[in-house]
């Protein structure tokens, strides 16, 4: 499918599937949707700690990076696992310029070594961050009581509807700890109710620029 890589409204990049008219992030701010949905909502729930992190959907890196910048306001020793089936060319994470729009140039090294660094073996990216990259479908996804944080980022129920069934939150529901979270910037009925059935605790809250509201659940 065709690529390319289009500017969003805060400035910042993501990367656009034409045949879908769907995009990595937001349209109305790759950024500020990164931000608004997985780190104000998400990662802020946690601080002085030691956290697994579960990315569904780890795409061009951003949500990743912007937890790394992160994590020393909030203390937090973070082991991060993203998943993606078809990852990102390094061109065009180059082309993106994440840390140049996020005002810290010296990371992009690090940001590069997310890219560059072996799927499916845990590497230390930085001080008290751990990434490990799996590249297979969500489908196969069967850990258990592992991860105290999903971000759940992947491409919209429009398009792949498949991504966004209760089958696929039960496996969510599974692989988090009791009292673990999933927040996502989805807030469509159909996906809500999904989250409640398998027996998520589900929360509407507003939404990033360009949506209303946004889902937050958390495991009884």
């Amino acid at each position: 499918m065709k690529r390319r890589i289009i500017t969003t409204a805060d400035g910042s990049k993501t990367i656009q599937i034409e045949d879908w008219d769907e995009q990595y992030h937001s349209k109305h701010g790759a950024v500020q949707e990164a931000y608004h949905v997985f780190i104000d909502h998400g990662l802020r729930l946690f601080k002085d700690t030691y956290i697994k992190i579960l990315e569904i959907g780890f795409g061009t890196g951003l949500n990743a990076l912007i937890t790394l910048l992160e994590k020393e306001k909030l203390s937090l020793n973070i082991d991060y696992v993203g998943v993606e089936a078809f990852p990102v060319s390094l061109e065009e994470v180059q082309q993106l310029d994440y840390c140049k729009q996020l005002k810290t140039a010296q990371s992009q090294m690090i940001f590069e070594r997310m890219h560059k660094s072996p799927w499916e073996k845990r590497v230390k990216i930085g001080p008290n961050f751990s990434l490990e990259k799996q590249q297979k479908d969500f489908k196969s996804i069967d850990d258990t009581n592992l991860f105290n944080l999903i971000y759940f980022d992947a491409f919209g129920a429009r398009v792949q509807p498949e991504l966004w069934t209760e089958d696929i939150f039960s496996k969510m529901y599974r692989a988090l700890m009791d009292g673990g979270v999933l927040v996502t910037y989805s807030a469509k009925g159909s996906v809500r109710r999904a989250l409640q059935t398998v027996g998520f605790s589900v929360e509407r809250l507003p939404g990033p620029p360009g949506k209303r509201e946004m889902l937050r659940a958390t495991k009884k």
